[in-house]
C-alpha cells in the first residue's frame, strides 16, 4: 500500500478514531472511553508545566521551535557503532557534509535538557569505561570527550538537574551533573539486565525502563526518591527495546524485538493492558508531530546482529484507537532502527542498522530514500527539533 492510498487510510483512521467510544478494552488495550476535560497536571518541582494535559507533546508540534534552537543548521548526526565515528548529513540536500571520530562504539546522539549540546554516548561495549562526546549543534563540531562509565544511553531528569547515564552492562543508572557529567549518585537496578531505554510519566514522578536481557521485563523507578518501585514481566518472553508514553500520559508503548510488536502498559498501575502486532524486530518508537500517530521501526530481525536486506518495515499505530493503520516495507529490504521525525513532521529519519545506511521516509506516502553512511549506524538524531526541553535518547522532547 503506497502513496495516496496510505494517506487516505491514515485520514480515515484518524476521523474514525475521533468519534470512537468503545464499550470495553480489547486485547490491544483499547480504552473503554475517552477522557472528557483532563485536569491540570501537578508536576514535580522544577519541571516545566504540562501545557495541554490531553497532549504532553503539544509543545513539540512543528510550529513550536524555540527561537535559539532554530538557528542551528538542519542536520542529522549518525553514530556508527562499528566504525567509531559520527557522520553528519544535510537534511535538505541529503548529502554527507562531515564525519569525525568519537569514542569506542557510539550508540546514541542525545540532545541535552537545555537543547544546547548533543551528546554522543560511546559505551565501549564492556571493553573500557566509555566516553561522552559533546557536539555543538550550532557548528556541528565535536568537543573534548568526557570519561564516563559504560554510557549506553543518556536521559535527563524532568527538572533538568541531573543527566542519567544508563550503564547497561552494570544494571545501573548514574546521576550526573548535566553540564560537566560529574557523578552525583548511582542507583542499582539489579532486576534489570540490559537496562536500556526509558520514558517518564506525564508529571515526572517516575520512569519506566526496559530490560533488554531479562525475558521481557520492565523496571519502574521513582525519581523523587531515587529508588526502584518494582518490576513487571510481560506476558511474552521477549526483548523489550524503545518505550514511549501516550500523548494523554495514560499508557506506555514498549517495542519488543522478539515478540514482533508493541506492548501497552498502564504506567500508574504498572500492569500490561495488551499487545499490538507490528512487524519483525519491533525496535524504535516515534510520535508524529501532531501526536496522532506512533511510528514503529521494525528492524526485520529478532537478532541483535544480522545480515543486511532483512524484512524491515515501519508500522503506524493510531494513538486514539491503538490500532495499526499502515505498514511500510523498506524497498529492497532493510533494517530500520532508531532516529526521529523531522521538525516539520514530513520525514521520518531512521538508521539502517545492518545495511550501513540511513532512511528518509515520507510520512505521507511511505516512500523511502537511502543514504550510505558508516558501519552499523545506530541512534541518530535529527536537529533542530521543536520543544522546550529534552528528556534524552534521540530526542524525546516536551
Amino acid at each position: 500500500m503506497k502513496g495516496a492510498a496510505i494517506a487516505a487510510l491514515l485520514a480515515a483512521q484518524v476521523v474514525g478514531g475521533a468519534g470512537a467510544m468503545a464499550a470495553g478494552a480489547d486485547s490491544s488495550g483499547t480504552p473503554a472511553r475517552r477522557a472528557e476535560t483532563p485536569a491540570a497536571i501537578q508536576v514535580v518541582p522544577g519541571m516545566p508545566p504540562v501545557v495541554d494535559p490531553a497532549n504532553l507533546y503539544s509543545e513539540t508540534a512543528a510550529d513550536k521551535m524555540r527561537p535559539d534552537v532554530a538557528k542551528a543548521p538542519s542536520r542529522l548526526y549518525v553514530p556508527n557503532r562499528r566504525s567509531d565515528d559520527v557522520w553528519v548529513i544535510d537534511a535538505n540536500t541529503l548529502k554527507v557534509v562531515d564525519r569525525f571520530k568519537v569514542g569506542v562504539n557510539p550508540q546514541h546522539v542525545v540532545p541535552s535538557w537545555d537543547l544546547k549540546t548533543l551528546w554522543v554516548a560511546n559505551n565501549a561495549e564492556r571493553r573500557g569505561r566509555g566516553t561522552l562526546t559533546p557536539i555543538d549543534p550550532m557548528t556541528g563540531r565535536p568537543g573534548p570527550p568526557v570519561d564516563v562509565d559504560n554510557p549506553y544511553n543518556l536521559y535527563f531528569t524532568p527538572d533538568g538537574r541531573s543527566a542519567i547515564v544508563v550503564a547497561e552492562a552494570r544494571k545501573r543508572l548514574d546521576f550526573r551533573d548535566p553540564h560537566t557529567m560529574a557523578l552525583q549518585s548511582s542507583l542499582w537496578v539489579p532486576g534489570c539486565a540490559g537496562i536500556n531505554h526509558g520514558d517518564f510519566s506525564i508529571d515526572g514522578r517516575f520512569a519506566i525502563f526496559t530490560c533488554e536481557f531479562k525475558r521481557g521485563t520492565l523496571a519502574k523507578v521513582d525519581f523523587a526518591n531515587r529508588k526502584v518501585l518494582g518490576y513487571l514481566e510481560l506476558s511474552k518472553s521477549g526483548m523489550p527495546q524503545d518505550i514511549r508514553i501516550s500523548p494523554d500520559g495514560k499508557v506506555f508503548y514498549i517495542a519488543d524485538m522478539h515478540s514482533g510488536g508493541v506492548f501497552v502498559v498502564d504506567g500508574e498501575r504498572f500492569a500490561e493492558l495488551g499487545f499490538i502486532e507490528t512487524g519483525t524486530g519491533a525496535h524504535g518508537l516515534y510520535p508524529s508531530r501532531d501526536a496522532k500517530h506512533l511510528y514503529v521501526a521494525n528492524r526485520g530481525s529478532h537478532r541483535v546482529y544480522n545480515r543486511p536486506r532483512g524484512k524491515g518495515s515501519v508500522s503506524i499505530i493510531d494513538f486514539a484507537t491503538r490500532k495499526v493503520v499502515a505498514n511500510w516495507p523498506i524497498p529492497g529490504g532493510g533494517s530500520p532502527d532508531m532516529g526521529n521525525v523531522s521538525a516539520d513532521g514530513k520525514t521520518l529519519w531512521l538508521s539502517g542498522r545492518f545495511d550501513d545506511e540511513v532512511y528518509a521516509i515520507d510520512t505521507t506516502s511511505g516512500a523511502v530514500k537511502k543514504i550510505k553512511v558508516g558501519r552499523e549506524p545506530h541512534g541518530l538524531t535529527v536537529w533542530p527539533q521543536p520543544g522546550r526541553y529534552s528528556l534524552g535518547h534521540t530526542g524525546n522532547l516536551r
